[in-house]
């Protein structure tokens, strides 16, 4: 059995008998929580019946729960379903990087593609497509191999007496730019199909999203998040500063490799599937902590929401903003990220 205690400042604490598990939870994040959960629901409902064929609400609950006809079947659950569960899932994945980053550089520019980690993974997903990998698991290993050496060529070019937030993301700025020099050179050097189908996948895309793809991506997830919620405790050490995280007995460098190695995961699950998803894991964050106004990167449960909801609306307009033409969701979540990294970078001059 568990206690629920009501305090005065918007926490509720929960507590099992005996106090073996013990945890505080804000009234305002528990609202938040569900209402971004609601709006996920409404844009994945939304992408399942819009279309060339639309499908009603009635309708989809029937092909879900299997007692629709086998058309509709075909459209919501073949078709459909697997991209909208992508969308969420991905964007989730990539609100939950964004905020391991975050609170690693303790910067809000600190994301994984300012950094340069999701170049780098997309680096390794060209290298391994040019050595005639195929199939979702070669794939996701050529992104994670990419996305941890470049993460490890950052750390090292970013370290002098251990990791700073500013530096890390200088550097990784530069190793981006020539990730992004070498992704070039290769497009320019392997056949015309080949480019074509890495340029369009390096756009962002959630064209190619199967089922196929999402039962090893939902397992890598579930692995990914519990390791996630290991790190949580050190992660709010480590925002009080690396001094005071050390005083407190906590590891530092070996806790901003275990942050760095979690967060790259995440990018390398979204990399490997649906391509380089920029500005995701740049926003999400920010949104969360202005939702939930915690002051903090450290909420991996509404960065992973908002990530979801952002990512599902961005599908939508993808998809159906221009008739008869679908776009990759990262053009658009790059021309909504440009307007709100311009605001981000006068926010952060005006301070200074």
């Amino acid at each position: 059995m568990s206690r629920v205690l009501a305090t005065a400042d918007d926490t509720i604490v929960v507590r099992s008998r005996g106090d073996a598990i013990s945890f505080r939870l804000r009234r305002r994040s528990i609202v938040v929580a569900a209402a971004l959960l609601l709006v996920v629901v409404a844009c994945s409902a939304l992408a399942l019946s819009l279309g060339n064929y639309t499908v009603s609400l009635p309708d989809i609950v029937a092909a879900l729960l299997g007692r629709s006809s086998d058309a509709v079947h075909t459209v919501v659950v073949e078709w459909r379903l697997p991209r909208v569960l992508g969308a969420a899932l991905f964007g989730a994945a990539l609100g939950i990087s964004g905020a391991v980053f975050q609170s690693l550089t303790r910067n809000p520019l600190g994301s994984p593609d300012v950094i340069g980690f999701n170049m780098g993974s997309y680096s390794g997903v060209l290298i391994a497509m040019l050595f005639g990998a195929s199939g979702y698991l070669m794939i996701a290993a050529g992104a994670l191999v990419g996305g941890l050496a470049t993460a490890l060529a950052v750390y090292l070019l970013a370290y002098k007496g251990g990791v700073q937030g500013f530096r890390l993301i200088v550097v990784g700025i530069a190793v981006g730019a020539m990730l992004t020099s070498v992704n070039t050179w290769i497009m320019v050097k392997v056949d015309i199909d080949f480019a074509m189908r890495a340029a369009v996948w390096g756009a962002g895309t959630l064209n190619g999203v199967t089922w196929e793809q999402l039962g090893p991506a939902l397992i890598v997830m579930a692995v990914l998040c519990v390791a996630a919620s290991f790190i949580t405790p050190r992660m709010r050490v480590l925002e009080l500063g690396d001094e005071t995280a050390a005083a407190q007995g906590l590891a530092v460098e070996r806790s901003k490799l275990a942050m760095i190695v979690v967060g790259i995961g995440f990018t390398a699950l979204v990399t490997a599937a649906a391509g380089p998803i920029a500005f995701i894991a740049l926003a999400a964050p920010q949104l969360a902590s202005r939702l939930t106004r915690s002051g903090t990167s450290v909420d991996l449960v509404t960065s992973a929401l908002v990530g979801a909801a952002l990512l599902s609306v961005s599908d939508i307009i993808a998809q159906h903003a221009i008739p008869g033409l679908s776009l990759p969701v990262g053009a658009v979540t790059v021309s909504i990220g440009g307007l709100y990294l311009v605001w981000l970078l006068a926010r952060e001059t005006k301070r200074r």
